[in-house]
């Protein structure tokens, strides 16, 4: 029988931390290789392509098309240890809390599955749910964790460990994410540049 369990979901990007991880990724790879470069025209019919489908996967993969399994291996560590000074001061203590009220907490993000669970491991989740790419074609997604697509994730989750999700709290700065802040009984809004909570 499948049990009720009181759930907070955190978003990452904005919402957690600063600045947007999969851009300052491709930003880190500029910096440190003349590969992306070769891409930039290509980028660029991208770039143009994003505000006509904002959930679409194809311009998001030709964003990161330079992407190689060799380049996330060595640009992936040093760019993660940069990134966490990006978290917000109340991100970890407010997981903490949350935590330590006897809720599971979930982290589910858009952002890459070989970035996310390492930039938050010191913040214990109970799980990180994230896009989930190919391990040879870092550019491509298996799954693309946004929009609705978190919802899934979750009932994924909830499904694997027989429980019954009650979303008490979900924490966002993104209207993209409101088909879970929509089930949450309390919607705290995080405004992305400061890190403070939004009034309503």
């Amino acid at each position: 029988m499948l049990k009720k369990e009181e759930v907070v979901v955190f978003d990452f990007d904005g919402t957690l931390s600063a600045r947007d991880t999969n851009v300052e990724f491709v930003k880190y790879c500029f910096r440190h290789s003349l590969r992306p470069w070769l891409f930039l025209p290509l980028m660029a019919v991208a770039a143009v392509v994003r505000p006509f489908n904002p959930g679409g996967i194809w311009w998001r993969q030709t964003m990161r098309c330079f992407l190689t399994a060799d380049m996330v291996q060595r640009f992936a560590p040093a760019f993660i240890k940069q990134h966490k000074r990006e978290r917000f001061g109340w991100a970890r203590d407010q997981v903490a809390k949350e935590r330590a009220a006897g809720r599971s907490v979930l982290l589910i993000s858009a952002s890459a599955d070989y970035m996310i669970p390492h930039l938050v491991r010191d913040m214990k989740f109970d799980a990180v749910l994230c896009s989930r790419m190919d391990d040879h074609k870092p550019w491509k997604y298996e799954f693309l964790c946004w929009g609705k697509n978190k919802v899934i994730a979750m009932d994924e989750w909830a499904k694997k460990n027989k429980v019954i999700p009650y979303v008490v709290r979900a924490y966002s700065d993104s209207r993209s994410d409101m088909p879970i802040m929509e089930i949450a009984a309390e919607q705290v809004w995080v405004d992305r540049k400061t890190g403070l909570r939004k009034s309503a």
